[in-house]
């Protein structure tokens, strides 16, 4: 345990009002930790805060929360890594109980959940947000028969497997999501640990857009199921041109059935094209179904090798 590296990443962008407090608070609850704040291009003086107060601070500049943690993923090297954005909405104070249930081998990714204890609904002021996370959180939990109570918060840890096996591919806000999603398809063991949250002080603001951000999310859900469940996704927008394929063709057959020709040749040409459609899409949802499955196979070999990799590190 005294060899272990623990990693604290905080992405920031015009944190000033509250980038102290967060670091010192992590100071106080894992002194053993190296505490990584990467600006993103803050136009106020987060980047010196963070530098006097004894963080280890970088510069990324290109923009997007998701675009900072990828980089973070690929400086930083560590045994646990706590996440945790830099407003002081999180409390440092579960800390350790986060890395415990990493150290512990109880969680490849251990979530903070600040919706079960109703504190995200008593502080957060910002409309639609309550509405955003319930229908993020019903998605995921539908698509993937799951149970997560906060697919969307900001506090996480992981182990040094999760972060290096993890293709980050959001630019964004949608980085959260993406966790979630990708932990649930690759079979990680997750646990969630409630938490308290506490909304921004005064004279802080949200860098998240409720409307454009939560389109940007609901898209990356969208993607993701296209991407990890094609077959499921492809069928249903089979079954519903099948549905309008049968809806004008019907008409079409009941009249060649009783006379014995077609005078609904319009129907008929939509009808057919309406279900050759929907069997191509039928089609190319089972092909590319191969291909993911394919694909989880390579995942899972180089999941492997890197498990190996991780037992020969500790050995040394």
């Amino acid at each position: 345990m005294n060899s272990e590296k623990i990693a604290i990443l905080i992405p920031c962008y015009n944190e000033s009002l509250t980038i102290k407090k967060v670091i010192n608070d992590f100071q106080r609850e894992l002194p053993e930790a190296d505490i990584y704040v990467y600006d993103n291009n803050s136009t106020d003086n987060t980047y010196e805060i963070a530098l006097n107060e004894g963080a280890i601070v970088k510069k990324e500049p290109r923009q997007g929360k998701g675009n900072v943690i990828r980089q973070m993923f690929f400086d930083i090297d560590a045994d646990y890594y706590l996440m945790v954005d830099g407003d002081d909405t999180y409390p440092a104070e579960n800390s350790q109980e986060l890395v415990a249930a990493l150290r512990d081998g109880k969680a490849d990714m251990v979530i903070g959940d600040r919706l079960s204890n109703g504190t995200y609904f008593n502080e957060n002021k910002r409309a639609f947000h309550d509405f955003g996370n319930n229908l993020v959180k019903s998605s995921i939990n539908r698509l993937y028969q799951a149970d997560i109570k906060d697919v969307m918060t900001g506090y996480r840890g992981f182990n040094r497997m999760f972060v290096k096996s993890f293709p980050v591919m959001s630019s964004g806000f949608q980085i959260e999501t993406e966790f979630t999603i990708h932990a649930l398809d690759k079979r990680f063991k997750l646990v969630e640990l409630p938490i308290d949250y506490r909304d921004r002080p005064e004279g802080s603001e949200s860098k998240l857009d409720t409307y454009s951000d939560g389109i940007k999310v609901l898209l990356t859900i969208l993607k993701m199921f296209k991407d990890y469940k094609p077959l499921l996704f492809f069928s249903v927008f089979s079954l519903i041109f099948f549905l309008f394929g049968l809806i004008f063709g019907v008409p079409v057959i009941n009249e060649f059935i009783r006379t014995g020709f077609i005078t609904k040749v319009p129907s008929s040409i939509l009808a057919t094209g309406l279900m050759v459609f929907s069997l191509l899409l039928l089609i190319t949802g089972l092909i590319l179904d191969t291909v993911v499955t394919n694909a989880k196979k390579e995942y899972e070999l180089n999941l492997h090798r890197l498990y190996e990799e991780n037992i020969q590190k500790k050995k040394i």
